[in-house]
């Protein structure tokens, strides 16, 4: 596995200015980044993976993040299966907080485990450090402004209809 290919994974839904953090600080550290929408079974889409895909594509170039970067969504079976195909050696998560650190290091050590592949954790901006996708969906569902926490091309969606999925 190459070491400079790394995959960002999440679900996007939707994507954040926290997740644009992430993927613009990966994207100079790795020569190839794959931002990979999976699918959580234990979590109930807002948003269908095409329009993900399309808003997290506008999202990156809004942002005008560097670098060989290729989104695309994979439920095809483990996340490492992905990462071996593209021949990627690590993963790049995003952690938050101590819930995160929880979360996330078995997930680490067993992909580890199971295909050599290590996790690199990056810790968000401190304007960012609160932000999730579920906040966003919380805060868009109840009709407030999620501009403050959200790409410019994600508040436009999610102000203009994006409420009734």
């Amino acid at each position: 596995m190459n070491s400079r290919i790394a995959v960002v994974p999440g679900s996007f839904d939707p994507p954040t200015l926290g997740h644009l953090d992430v993927i613009e600080r990966a994207a100079r550290l790795y020569d190839e980044l794959h931002v990979l929408i999976v699918h959580n079974p234990g979590k109930e889409a807002m948003l269908p993976i095409a329009q993900r895909l399309t808003l997290l594509e506008q999202s990156i170039a809004e942002a005008g993040i560097e670098g060989h970067i290729i989104v695309g969504s994979w439920s095809m079976g483990l996340l490492v299966d992905y990462a071996r195909d593209v021949d990627a050696g690590v993963l790049v998560k995003g952690i938050r907080s101590q819930v995160d650190v929880a979360y996330e290091s078995p997930m680490a050590i067993v992909n580890r485990h199971l295909a050599g592949i290590e996790t690199v954790f990056l810790l968000p901006d401190p304007a960012n450090a609160m932000v999730s996708s579920s906040l966003v969906r919380q805060v868009a569902a109840l009709g407030g402004d999620v501009s403050p926490f959200v790409p410019p091309a994600v508040a436009e969606f999610l102000d203009t209809g994006a409420r009734g999925l």
